[in-house]
């Protein structure tokens, strides 16, 4: 998406846990666009204030919360499930990104922005060992409806984009092969057919947006 965003002139702060992954990337899109790359973890009060600090007082048009944990592979039954390894999934699938959208709402409501958290279907369906990062996106979820009727001056959507072959999809099938799964940037046209059609806060598929070849 950040590809995408940049072939349209978007000014982007990017951020990843991967340093060098990230680097990499910024790179890339530099040669089209101005790019701030901020590598760290969205859990962290710091790097989510660097984050606000990369958009340096200027005009925020859309803040896009992508960040997600699976949490142990294979994926325990919620009976085994440690707490304590829940708690960090929380950290970064719930509570990192709430606490990066409340550093960026002075700035979205100012500009009368758009927020895109990037959810699951697991939000939505009791997948048999999925207790714990289904719950945690269930938990997303049901923030981004509450913000969306607390902040009716800005977009709030929660989009499923679907399987998608990533890595963390390949953690959640150890030793399964699935590169039947459609690849990131299939998803990217419907998050920009997404913002350029502008509908109402609310949920929606990526599928929904994405022309059948």
């Amino acid at each position: 998406m950040a590809g995408a965003l940049a072939k349209r002139g978007w000014r982007l702060v990017v951020d990843a846990r991967g340093a060098e992954d990230l680097a990499a990337v910024a790179d890339e899109l530099s040669t089209r666009t101005n790019v701030v790359a901020v590598a760290g973890d969205v859990s962290d009060e710091q790097h989510r204030k660097q984050l606000i600090d990369a958009v340096g007082g200027g005009r925020l048009d859309l803040l896009v919360n992508n960040a997600s944990l699976l949490g142990p592979s294979p994926q325990p039954r919620l009976a085994d499930y440690d707490l304590d390894t829940l708690r960090r999934v929380y950290d970064v699938n719930v509570f990192g990104p709430l606490r990066l959208t409340q550093l960026a709402l002075p700035l979205l409501r100012a500009s009368a922005g758009h927020v895109v958290n990037v959810t699951s279907d697991a939000a939505v369906e009791a997948y048999e060992g999925w207790g714990g990062y289904g719950s945690s996106k269930a938990a997303f979820e049901q923030w981004s409806k509450v913000l969306a009727n607390e902040e009716p001056a800005i977009r709030v959507w929660w989009v499923d984009p679907g399987d998608m072959n990533t890595q963390m999809h390949q953690e959640a099938f150890p030793g399964e092969d699935i590169s039947d799964r459609q690849p990131p940037e299939a998803v990217a046209p419907a998050l920009l057919a997404l913002i350029d059609h502008d509908p109402p806060s609310g949920r929606y598929q990526a599928a929904q947006f994405l022309v059948p070849a």
